[in-house]
């Protein structure tokens, strides 16, 4: 068995260990959607790594390379082990092989974000010296069960498609920074994906929403506060569906002190899905 960086690997090996180390999740991702991920999370195979068993992958680790919160960081796009081949460490020898080539990258920090109830995941990253920045909620809900009724709006508002780029004042309507695949450097790696919706009141901007018609992710929406409770984020909800192309939308990584959008969203008869710690280890 042999660790080593994914820089020569073509895309059908790395895909071919992908979909038979995620065989057994609930959600499955084609070759598109890989791709379109990798794309948006800032993939990059020089600095990534893998087990390999003759020519086959039995473990893996895909990094993006990007900047959050101002630091230069790896971002864990995906870390897998074939089922067989599971309980003998190679997510982390992986890992600690790939230490010095990311060091020698510059890259002192690395981030990754796991499902809380993968406990075994989390006290493996907790153990190679992993400490939680944050947890962050995520909703997946079915279109047809999505309560879209919007009731009365208190203030005259129009929904119209708008380039992002000019109204990056919007994070002063966040209640949190984004997660790594919803922050602007991502969504500007894949902008061609996305759509960009604003919400006007007197021709001012008083609410977004940044949407991937492909995958139903909202990956960024937000009101400003003085127009909140007034029907707005309902809108910008209701002209997404209008774009969406598959079944379910859903709202990734949501900081979990944001009661906000909790509160908004069961309103609109969707719970809560499940939970993810943000984890953060200086290299």
């Amino acid at each position: 068995m042999e660790i080593k960086s994914l820089e020569k690997t073509d895309f059908e090996t790395i895909f071919k260990a992908f979909s038979q180390s995620f065989a057994d999740y609930e959600m499955q991702v084609n070759a598109e959607e890989l791709k379109a991920m990798w794309k948006r999370r800032g993939f990059n195979p020089n600095l990534s790594f893998a087990a390999f068993e003759g020519e086959n992958i039995v473990a893996f680790t895909l990094n993006g390379i990007g900047d959050f919160n101002g630091i230069k960081m790896a971002y864990d796009t995906g870390t897998g082990t074939l089922k067989e081949y599971r309980g003998q460490g190679l997510a982390t020898k992986i890992f600690e092989y790939s230490i010095p080539y990311l060091k020698e990258a510059n890259i002192n920090h690395y981030l990754l974000e796991v499902l809380q109830h993968n406990t075994k995941a989390v006290s493996v990253y907790q153990n190679i010296g992993f400490e939680v920045t944050r947890e962050l909620n995520y909703f997946v809900w079915s279109n047809e069960n999505f309560n879209n009724e919007i009731k009365d709006i208190d203030t005259s508002c129009f929904i119209e498609k708008i380039d992002i780029n000019n109204y990056l004042f919007v994070s002063d309507f966040w209640d949190f920074y984004p997660s790594w695949q919803n922050s602007f450097e991502s969504i500007q790696r894949a902008s061609e994906d996305f759509i960009s919706l604003g919400a006007f009141v007197d021709r001012k901007l008083v609410g977004y929403c940044i949407f991937e018609p492909n995958s139903g992710d909202i990956t960024q929406i937000a009101v400003d506060k003085p127009f909140r409770r007034k029907g707005i984020a309902s809108l910008l909800f209701h002209e997404t569906s209008k774009f969406n192309k598959v079944t379910k939308t859903k709202l990734v990584n949501s900081d979990i002190s944001c009661n906000s959008i909790v509160d908004f969203l069961k309103s609109k008869d969707i719970e809560l899905s499940g939970k993810q710690f943000e984890m953060i280890k200086k290299i």
